[in-house]
């Protein structure tokens, strides 16, 4: 549990949100915040006013979005006395550098302390033979859920990910992410869990790369796609949202680099575009009448009284849509609708505790469409 930043002999009062995901530590912001935004987004703008304006008013959202982001940074304080390392990741996916981190008396960047070889629970990481692998802890609360999350997560992280050649201290010794990559590939297998892998593939690595795994298999990164694709998504973490995340951002690694359309593509791109396409259209059939998406993810439409659930579900699938649509999509009303209805619960939540995954997996999408629509818009 972490507090808001206020001083430490005025805490807020502190209530606890329902959520279905309770296993997970959980951040508390409380009390107003005054918040100060970029040129153009006036300071005070609340998803209230969005949500009351029946017309698209994209300066508004935007600055609403804004708003938000910068409320959670500077509230939700981590301290890595509270939080493991499962949470910190989470919020340098949204935040990437700017994320930061109570630690050992001080405060510094997030993604300084963790990759400069400072203590957090759950960051456990051992040298291999190419590069640094980190502990896969099942079901952990603090350490790495599933195989690559770090890398695909920093890999994707904030405003433009984590470049690659970042060092990385392990064991006092020093390496890159870009190492830790190599490992991955290194490791991969016929039928794993790939989705985080493919995140960090796709900002680190050529669209076309190829390799041989220790296990002698030829790989590419078009392979790894085919077998994300053909995977199973209602079975999947997070109800697939994550697997279609990591199969968005490597098709359109795919199409800046090659200058292919949609209608050019073939292989196991080809099967990825299908399922993409198919998985939005199911998002947006399910759409709930306030803007949410469902709480059921893909497998049926449904909505919930429980605020920080409901968080949760809308901002893994706005992740996806932010991400994977064309940017003259992203305008369109139901598009719109969610975006607002996802600020407005971040201001529904802003005293609650929440679940760090249903937080920041929220606030990611924001800023992905954030920078997608409102910084086009600007230029």
């Amino acid at each position: 549990m972490c507090y808001a930043a206020t001083s430490p002999m005025v805490r807020p009062p502190r209530r606890r949100a329902r959520s279905r995901s309770a296993g997970h530590l959980v951040l508390l912001l409380g009390g107003a915040l005054t918040v100060a935004v970029g040129a153009g987004c006036g300071p005070g703008t609340s998803a209230a006013d969005v949500e009351r304006t029946p017309a698209i008013d994209r300066t508004r959202l935007c600055a609403a979005i804004d708003a938000a982001l910068v409320r959670a940074r500077d509230g939700r304080r981590l301290d890595a006395a509270e939080q493991g390392a499962w949470q910190v990741v989470h919020g340098i996916l949204a935040f990437g550098a700017e994320l930061p981190l109570a630690h050992d008396g001080t405060v510094s960047p997030a993604i300084d302390h963790l990759l400069g070889g400072g203590a957090v629970r759950g960051w456990v990481l051992r040298p291999g033979p190419i590069g640094p692998r980190a502990l896969v802890e099942e079901g952990s609360t603090t350490g790495q859920g599933h195989p690559d999350q770090w890398i695909g997560y920093l890999a994707q992280a904030g405003r433009g990910g984590v470049p690659a050649d970042t060092p990385l201290v392990v064991a006092g010794r020093r390496f890159t992410l870009r190492d830790m990559l190599a490992q991955a590939q290194a490791d991969i297998v016929a039928g794993q869990e790939a989705t985080w892998t493919l995140m960090a593939l796709a900002a680190w690595a050529p669209h076309d790369a190829a390799w041989t795994a220790a296990d002698g298999s030829r790989w590419t990164t078009e392979r790894v796609v085919a077998m994300e694709a053909d995977a199973d998504l209602i079975a999947a973490a997070c109800g697939g949202m994550h697997r279609l995340y990591g199969l968005a951002v490597a098709l359109d690694a795919h199409r800046t680099a090659t200058g292919r359309g949609d209608d050019a593509l073939a292989g196991g791109w080809a099967t990825a575009r299908d399922r993409l396409a198919d998985a939005i259209e199911v998002i947006r059939t399910y759409q709930q009448p306030d803007g949410s998406f469902s709480v059921h993810h893909l497998s049926r439409p449904g909505g919930s009284a429980d605020v920080v659930a409901t968080l949760s579900t809308s901002g893994h699938a706005f992740e996806v849509v932010a991400r994977a649509l064309p940017v003259d999509r992203l305008t369109d009303e139901w598009v719109v609708r969610a975006a607002r209805r996802l600020v407005g619960l971040l201001d529904e939540t802003a005293d609650l505790d929440l679940e760090c995954g249903a937080l920041y997996h929220a606030l990611h999408g924001l800023l992905v469409w954030r920078q997608r629509v409102c910084n086009a818009a600007a230029d």
